[in-house]
């Protein structure tokens, strides 16, 4: 692997997730995984739109979310055009994408999920650091990782005061 000097990417700036009913989204990103509103707006259609997206007809609404630690997600509501799909990959299926979170209790955080409606796509698996680790998928078909690292071991030897 090459190193490129030149490199033109300077950060990642956020990650987009096109769903069915912003509200709803909103609802569960706020509310069942405690990020928070950064903005809300509405886009509406036109040329600029159809342009930035690359689909005739496209009328959207949108909305950032920030995770803890800064990460934001950006929330698309198309409202045109008419022949939306829902597109449900498979984990192994090529286009098929996820994201990942550390959380600090796996288990209560599969509670929360599942009781919005997303679903374990298989048994949560302890690695070999001791790490557990899961996918999640919601009823759009947005896949998603939970990791449960374990605590870092206190440093010992300390000198008491």
């Amino acid at each position: 692997m090459s190193t490129n000097s030149g490199n033109l990417v300077l950060r990642t700036e956020h990650t987009g997730l096109t769903v069915s009913s912003l509200d709803a989204a909103l609802e569960f990103w706020c509310g069942v995984m405690g990020f928070e509103l950064g903005v809300r707006k509405d886009l509406g259609s036109g040329t600029l739109v159809e342009n930035i997206v690359g689909v005739p007809g496209a009328d959207m609404q949108i909305a950032t979310i920030v995770a803890p630690g800064g990460h934001r997600i950006e929330l698309l509501e198309y409202r045109a055009p008419a022949d939306r799909k829902i597109y449900q990959p498979r984990s192994c299926d090529v286009g098929s994408v996820h994201l990942t979170f550390a959380v600090t209790d796996l288990d209560e955080m599969l509670a929360r999920v599942e009781a919005a409606r997303w679903r374990r796509l298989g048994i949560p698996q302890t690695l070999a650091t001791g790490t557990r680790v899961v996918y999640v998928r919601g009823p759009e078909g947005h896949t998603m990782e939970f990791m449960q690292f374990v605590p870092a071991a206190p440093v010992s030897g300390a000198a008491a005061n």
